[in-house]
């Protein structure tokens, strides 16, 4: 696998070490990182990445935005969210805005580089953690459904 990746995150350290831990992955080459969601959208349209590892709480556009954007402006290019929450408020208003893969900023090379490869590859990059959320989620919403049948 060799993936072309972009890194946007608004703080400057988490930043330089994502770029920098990326760079000691095989298969992955950085092709520029930016500060808030518009400079991630316009490095995508300048560099075609792959894959944009996007944090999302970021100013002037947020992760959120910023994916919604790439997605529609730029179909091929896939997006990852490499964020510090998982709440439900921010967990699935980016999957809705078109990320392939969630994970939190706890995950190390190897999470990260699996979930690179899973969006490349037209599958889900979701770290464990997210996957039962998001299955309990569903499988909660079922059994809501189950406990009311339809005209009653």
């Amino acid at each position: 696998m060799s993936a072309r990746v972009v890194v946007a995150d608004d703080q400057s350290v988490v930043r330089e070490g994502i770029v920098m831990l990326l760079g000691l992955l095989p298969g992955i080459e950085v092709v520029g990182s930016a500060r808030d969601g518009d400079e991630a959208v316009r490095l995508v349209g300048e560099l075609a990445p792959d894959v944009v590892l996007m944090d999302l709480r970021m100013p002037r556009c947020d992760g959120v935005e910023a994916t919604r954007r790439i997605r529609a402006e730029h179909p091929g290019t896939q997006v990852v969210v490499l964020t510090t929450y998982a709440d439900d408020q921010d967990l699935f208003p980016a999957l809705r805005a078109g990320a392939r893969g969630y994970l939190t900023k706890d995950a190390g090379g190897e999470e990260i580089v699996r979930a690179i490869e899973d969006v490349l590859s037209g599958e889900a990059g979701l770290a464990p953690g997210i996957q039962r959320r998001l299955l309990d989620r569903i499988a909660g919403e079922d059994a809501v459904d189950r406990e009311a049948p339809p005209g009653t």
